[in-house]
C-alpha cells in the first residue's frame, strides 16, 4: 500500500459525497458515478483516504478491500446515526446497523490508520425544519430526562464499538438533538467520546470552528471540513497561528463537498474540484 499523504499526524481523506454519492443519490440519481469510478478519482486527485458511504455502495467484504488497498486508500470511517433515547429501537439498531458498520471496517483491519464509527443522532421533524434554532432557543433542545436517556444509551454504542476494537466519535449534525455548541459541550460532558468536528454543520448551528478546535481540541479525534465558506476554512487550517496543529490534532480530516451530480456537469468536474481542495490544504502544511 501506498503511503499515506500526511501532514505531521494529520491524515487527508475525501468523502462519495463529494461526487454526489450518499444516501438520496445512489441507486436513484443515474449521474452519481459508480465506486470504481469515484475510488480512481479520490486516489488520483491525492487523498489518503475515503470515507465509507451509504453501506454497500464501495463494495463488502474481500472487494472493498481489494478496492481501497489497490488503489492506496484507507477507509477513514463510516456516518450512522442511532436512536439513542429508544432503547428498544436502539438494541435493533446496534445489532443491524452498527454491526453492519462494523462488520465493513473489519474487512479493512489491516490497512492504516483505522476508521472511525462516525456516530450522530438522527434528530426530527421540527429540528430539521428548524436548524439552527437550539442555539439560541433551548426549549427546542432535550429535556434533562432526554439527556439522561440519551447518556444511557450511547454508552451501550461506545462500549460496543470499543469490545470490536474501534474508537468511536461523535458528529455535530444539523437537524439533530447535537448541534448547537451547547448541545455538543453536553455530549462531552455526559460521555467519554472524542468529537467529530465538522465545521459546516457548526456554521448553520451558529458555532465558530476556530473557536471549537481552541475550546474542544483535547476531545477532536476526528474532522469533517465542509464546504461552509472559504474563510472559515481558512480559518480551520491556519488561524494566523496553525490552530490544528497547536492544538495537538493527530487523525483524520475529512473534506466533504456535498453535490447533486448532474448531467449536464463537465467531465471530471467533480474531481477537478476536489484536487483544488487537496491542493489548498496542502499549500497550508496539511
Amino acid at each position: 500500500m501506498a503511503s499515506p499523504t500526511t501532514s505531521k499526524a494529520i491524515t487527508v481523506a475525501n468523502a462519495p459525497c463529494s461526487f454526489g454519492a450518499f444516501e438520496l443519490t445512489v441507486g436513484i440519481n443515474p449521474n452519481v458515478p459508480d465506486a470504481v469510478a469515484l475510488l480512481d478519482q479520490v486516489a488520483g486527485t491525492g487523498y489518503a483516504g475515503i470515507d465509507l458511504g451509504p453501506a454497500g455502495y464501495l463494495g463488502r467484504g474481500d472487494e472493498l478491500h481489494e478496492r481501497l488497498s489497490s488503489r492506496g486508500l484507507a477507509l477513514a470511517g463510516g456516518y450512522l446515526e442511532l436512536p439513542y433515547t429508544d432503547h428498544g429501537a436502539l438494541v435493533e439498531a446496534i445489532d443491524r446497523d452498527l454491526d453492519e458498520l462494523l462488520t465493513a471496517f473489519d474487512s479493512v483491519s489491516d490497512i492504516e490508520p483505522r476508521p472511525k464509527p462516525t456516530l450522530a443522532d438522527p434528530g426530527s421533524d421540527v429540528r430539521r425544519a428548524n436548524p439552527g434554532r437550539s442555539n439560541k432557543d433551548r426549549s427546542f433542545g432535550w429535556s434533562d430526562a432526554e439527556w439522561r436517556l440519551f447518556a444511557d444509551g450511547f454508552a451501550r454504542v461506545f462500549e460496543y464499538c470499543v469490545n470490536r476494537g474501534y474508537e468511536p466519535t461523535f458528529h455535530n449534525e444539523t437537524g439533530s438533538y447535537v448541534e448547537a455548541p451547547w448541545e455538543i459541550e453536553k455530549v462531552l460532558e455526559l460521555t467519554d467520546v472524542g468529537l467529530c468536528l465538522d465545521t459546516g454543520h457548526l456554521v448553520v448551528a451558529g458555532g465558530d470552528p476556530v473557536a471549537a478546535v481552541h475550546d474542544w481540541g483535547a476531545r477532536i479525534n476526528h474532522l469533517h471540513v465542509k464546504d461552509a465558506r472559504r474563510s472559515v476554512l481558512d480559518g480551520i487550517v491556519a488561524d494566523h497561528g496553525d490552530a490544528l496543529h497547536n492544538s495537538g490534532y493527530s487523525g483524520w480530516l475529512v473534506v466533504e463537498q456535498d453535490i447533486f451530480p448532474e448531467a449536464s456537469d463537465p467531465p471530471g468536474w467533480a474531481a477537478d474540484q476536489q484536487r483544488i481542495n487537496r491542493d489548498f490544504l496542502r499549500a497550508r502544511g496539511i
